[in-house]
């Protein structure tokens, strides 16, 4: 069919399209139907571009008919079409119990356009892993995150607006460092085509200005990457913004940073430049190492239980951070891996969050005593995500972790296996105590709560499967990202 020929560009032009209609649609409801067909068949495309993938190799897309330097391209190889399902399988997910989160945790005045901004976020997000155009990839950041300060924003708490503020400043510095990056390896290549601009390097990788590039473009998207010590917009943005945004943000926003952490670091500037002349591993691993620690020492501080999963994923982009700078194929396939197993972990459990606001209008540990008895379900499905976050067999997390140790083992870093383990296990701690209050702790006298309506609870539980799923049926993760890091992964 001439459709499917056509699909890498319908990715990204479908929810851009949509997002204006929804604007005009004057019925938050009829809105929200329409943003959930739209996710769906967004979903529906990134699943017949992963079997294209998978069955004819990487995937080369003009745009208009115009090839490079003239025009864009877009590119889609098995790293990025695993993106592309986890950034438009968490939105198809999430969609349906919009309705209901907007309704409690977004100011009535932003309702209406509440779903147009979130197309726009979404077809910022997919841009960026999409586009092999390193301008457009830009482009597509500003996109998303300009909607992303407007999601935040968004929230009934008074202080989401200061949080959205300071996401702005800080996500505008780390995209002002990223344009420079581009800018300077445009000023030396001549062109903005990611692969053309890979071959060129190779002869100017001694030049000041390309070292330069590379140190501008790694503090930029660590910025947007939000890690340590890049990470202090995240906590509040996710805590203060709605809880349906926070799901979607923790499962894909920090996931598309590592993304394009990866595809500069391995396939513009190659690794044998990144590793080897710059030595940036020296700063990924111990920086990566360092949020692990912290964000998890953090969050078992935290009452507030967004802010505890916030201060978690500070930790978890660590453990990303550390296996991108082993410069190994084993260490890339554990960042890989972790990518899409974390975004699972991490939306289940804001989406659990989500439940307990509708019905409770917060989330900090006292309104969750004696939730056990009163929301088993619910319940039910936080335990499952945290055993997945601590790493327990048999689930996605189990398999994050596994690939972790065994990359920094490949790269002779057993004492960073060492303290990848360790750092695990501080994530008990944080778990532990909300499952005591939840089971352990009675309700009060006068707590009268059931679980949260269907359209909420069968997304949360759907994820919470996947994370069981994907724990047992690994061939399917982890056999992508093994085929994604051999493609990518280019060592003399």
């Amino acid at each position: 069919m001439a459709i499917l020929q056509h699909l890498p560009a319908l990715q990204v032009t479908v929810p851009l399209l949509a997002a204006p209609l929804c604007a005009l649609m004057f019925r938050p409801r009829i809105a929200w139907c329409f943003a959930i067909l739209t996710t769906w068949a967004t979903f529906a495309i990134s699943v017949a571009i992963m079997d294209q993938v998978l069955e004819h190799g990487v995937l080369v897309y003009d745009m208009g008919g115009w090839a490079p330097p003239l025009g864009i391209t877009y590119v889609i190889d098995p790293l990025n079409a695993l993106l592309l399902l986890l950034v438009s399988g968490m939105a198809a997910i999430i969609m349906p119990a919009a309705r209901l989160g907007i309704g409690v945790e977004v100011v009535p005045r932003a309702q209406r356009l509440f779903f147009t901004v979130a197309l726009l976020a979404l077809t910022g997000m997919l841009g960026i892993v999409i586009t092999g155009d390193a301008f457009n990839l830009y482009v597509f950041l500003e996109i998303s995150s300009l909607a992303s300060y407007a999601l935040v924003a968004m929230g009934t708490d008074r202080r989401a607006a200061k949080a959205a503020f300071n996401y702005l400043i800080q996500g505008t510095i780390g995209a002002t460092f990223i344009l420079i990056g581009i800018g300077l390896l445009y000023m030396m290549t001549g062109t903005l085509n990611m692969a053309d601009m890979a071959g060129r390097l190779r002869a100017v990788h001694d030049t000041a200005p390309i070292q330069a590039a590379l140190a501008f473009i790694l503090v930029g998207a660590v910025i947007k990457f939000a890690m340590f010590p890049a990470h202090v917009w995240m906590p509040n943005a996710y805590t203060y913004a709605p809880s349906l945004v926070s799901a979607f943000f923790g499962a894909t926003a920090t996931k598309v940073g590592a993304y394009t952490l990866i595809r500069f670091i391995y396939n513009v500037f190659g690794a044998e430049f990144s590793f080897e002349t710059m030595s940036i591993g020296w700063v990924l691993v111990p920086l990566g190492l360092a949020g692990a620690f912290v964000g998890s020492l953090v969050a078992i501080w935290q009452d507030d239980l967004k802010r505890m999963l916030a201060y978690s994923s500070v930790a978890q982009v660590g453990y990303i951070a550390a296996a991108i700078g082993y410069g190994n194929h084993d260490g890339l396939v554990a960042a890989i891996v972790h990518v899409f197993n974390h975004g699972l972990m991490k939306g289940a459990l804001f989406l659990v969050m989500a439940c307990v606001i509708l019905r409770l209008g917060k989330a900090d540990m006292n309104s969750f005593r004696g939730l056990g008895k009163r929301m088993p379900i619910t319940m039910g499905c936080f335990v499952v995500a945290g055993l997945s976050m601590i790493g327990v067999p048999f689930t996605v997390g189990f398999i994050s972790k596994w690939y972790l140790v065994l990359g920094a083992m490949e790269a002779d870093l057993w004492p960073v296996a060492v303290l990848i383990v360790m750092s695990s296990l501080l994530s008990i701690i944080y778990i532990w105590r909300v499952v005591e209050v939840a089971y352990f702790c009675d309700p009060p006298d006068d707590l009268r709560v059931s679980e949260a309506p269907a359209e909420l609870l069968v997304p949360t539980v759907l994820l919470t499967v996947l994370c069981i799923a994907f724990g047992v049926a690994t061939k399917i993760t982890v056999g992508v990202a093994s085929l994604a890091a051999s493609q990518i992964w280019v060592m003399p």
